[in-house]
């Protein structure tokens, strides 16, 4: 998972909770574990986000672990041609490759920590796939794909992309430096990240060295949730356990405190932990399938503007004969 490091955390800039203050750290209100499933074409993901209530998701909607799998030559997959309406996509890879392209002409590919996102808005048609040269060798494949909800005045937002390449990643420490921050968007203790969104968030993939303890102030009128990619440790004020696949989601408070335990697998040498919170939209939500709205008289509005073509159409595929080209073989050649 090398997503982005460096070699000496100690020369980061620190978070530090502010000098002074009485500040409360985050109880657990719930942790769940990720359900396995499949998506797109047939690659694995884990449901993050299964068996929470919205209520306590908002303005989150919906998280995929993609992976973590090492595909056999052949084995890749992605998703084909799907329309969104009424949110924005964030895919994060640690691993892998992944290319995305889009109806309004956006698109690129991303790997090893860079992000991807997409506000789908009124409406977008996009593919994600992994490219060719993946298909034919195979290799290890991970990330992440959050969907961030948009208030009802910016649901009809035009569509727009931001690649967000790992060089942009804001890279902090923790306090004592006994955690690598990796900053993606919103802002945490005075420092910023590189994604702009609609909605104000927060979004951290944290790696938490064994034994270590994360203490990160986190904005009181947002909520806090983080999610286990690899290895094993605590949250909260309580220290609750919590493994690979599990979802904490937090209570009120000032701080937000992760700690990785003394020993971890050979195969996840440290904790590492997605945070992630926002301000709560607190708006009617009405959702099914790629679209999230308000109403479901918008749902079917939706579905109408997708079967018309208003959310877009699929790019033609420049250099492509523009008549009907039939191969014939001689069976006598060697």
């Amino acid at each position: 998972m090398p997503a982005v490091t460096v070699e000496d955390v100690t020369r980061l800039p620190r978070v530090v909770a502010p000098a002074g203050a009485e500040l409360r750290v985050r109880p657990v209100r719930q942790i769940s574990t990720a359900p396995a499933d499949f998506e797109g074409e047939g690659f694995p993901v884990r449901r993050a986000f299964a068996g929470v209530d919205l209520a306590r998701l908002d303005p989150f909607i919906h998280l995929d672990q993609i992976g973590e799998v090492e595909y056999a030559p052949g084995e890749p997959k992605g998703t084909p041609w799907h329309p969104h309406r009424g949110f924005e996509t964030v895919t994060y890879m640690m691993d892998g490759i992944l290319r995305h392209q889009d109806s309004n002409g956006g698109g690129g590919v991303i790997t090893d920590g860079d992000t991807q996102w997409m506000t789908a808005g009124r409406g977008i048609l996009h593919i994600e796939t992994p490219p060719e040269h993946l298909v034919m060798s195979g290799g290890l494949f991970h990330g992440l794909q959050l969907w961030v909800n948009l208030p009802r005045a910016s649901k009809l937002a035009a569509p727009r992309y931001q690649d967000l390449k790992r060089d942009r990643v804001q890279l902090l420490a923790s306090a004592d430096a006994g955690a690598l921050v990796r900053l993606i968007a919103g802002d945490l203790g005075g420092h910023r990240g590189p994604g702009s969104t609609y909605t104000p968030i927060t979004l951290v993939h944290s790696t938490v060295a064994p034994g270590a303890r994360a203490v990160l102030p986190w904005p009181r009128e947002f909520n806090a949730l983080a999610y286990v990619l690899a290895g094993r440790g605590a949250v909260g004020e309580e220290r609750r356990p919590i493994d690979m696949g599990q979802l904490a989601v937090f209570g009120p408070g000032d701080l937000v405190v992760a700690e990785a335990d003394r020993e971890q697998d050979a195969r996840a040498p440290a904790l590492e932990i997605l945070l992630l919170g926002g301000q709560p939209i607190r708006e009617p939500i009405a959702w099914m399938g790629p679209f999230v709205m308000n109403t479901r008289d918008e749902i079917r509005q939706a579905i109408e503007d997708f079967q018309a073509g208003r959310l877009g159409s699929v790019p033609a595929v420049h250099g492509a004969p523009t008549d009907e080209v039939v191969m014939q073989t001689d069976a006598g050649l060697d």
